[in-house]
């Protein structure tokens, strides 16, 4: 979360290049919404257990269990200014990559209303979801000075049990498709941002020490245990 709240940052000076990171969770971990206050007590149960990690996301939405997904962080400069067209070109990219994996998505169809506790409670426009209408993909956005960091999850294989145990509803198990896998699915991804989102190769840029340094100073915002 530090690291894609630095690199939001960062766009200003690096005038149209946008960043593209893809990446999985070490251990399962909770991110709240940066709006979001009530924390459940089965989710402070599960963290005193030592069975879960917590963190505050810069963007917004529900709360997001990132264990058996991938995260894709997208920071955009000079987005679109409407909101909805940015979620829309993003949803494209998305959907793009998953049909690759024989996964038809679309967008949601529920009306836009204050965050559920879970994100994946609800589907708006902003979400992708399968012909069965289970959410696949939850996103959320920041804006900072006219520039959009956009998160998302992507479910790939979520832990059914410890959904249960955190959100007190069972997990309505989105359509699965042979292809699919964290690796296939961040290969497909990066494949469709080269047709999608930058028109060129991507460049690998790994951070600095002095980069690390400044992602560090901040962590702190974002640590809840």
């Amino acid at each position: 979360m530090a690291i894609d709240d630095w690199l939001l940052d960062q766009l200003p000076l690096k005038p149209g290049q946008g960043v593209v990171r893809l990446y999985t969770w070490s251990t399962p971990t909770l991110s709240l919404g940066h709006h979001q206050k009530a924390i459940d007590p089965a989710w402070r149960t599960a963290t005193r257990q030592g069975r879960l990690a917590l963190v505050r996301r810069p963007s917004g939405g529900g709360a997001v269990l990132h264990a058996g997904c991938l995260t894709y962080a997208l920071l955009w400069p000079n987005p679109p200014r409407q909101r909805k067209q940015a979620y829309g070109l993003v949803a494209v990219w998305l959907a793009q990559a998953l049909a690759r994996l024989g996964l038809d998505l679309s967008p949601g169809q529920d009306e836009t209303t204050a965050p559920a506790s879970n994100c994946f409670a609800s589907s708006t426009a902003a979400d992708l979801v399968g012909i069965d209408r289970q959410k696949r993909v939850g996103s959320a956005q920041l804006w900072r000075k006219r520039q959009l960091l956009q998160h998302g999850s992507v479910l790939v294989d979520p832990p059914v049990a410890l959904w249960q145990e955190l959100f007190g509803s069972p997990l309505e198990a989105p359509a699965t498709a042979p292809g699919l896998s964290e690796a296939a699915l961040e290969r497909e991804l990066r494949l469709a941002a080269i047709r999608n989102l930058g028109g060129g190769p991507l460049l690998v840029e790994p951070l600095r020490p002095a980069e690390w340094a400044a992602v560090d100073r901040r962590r702190h915002r974002f640590r809840l245990s």
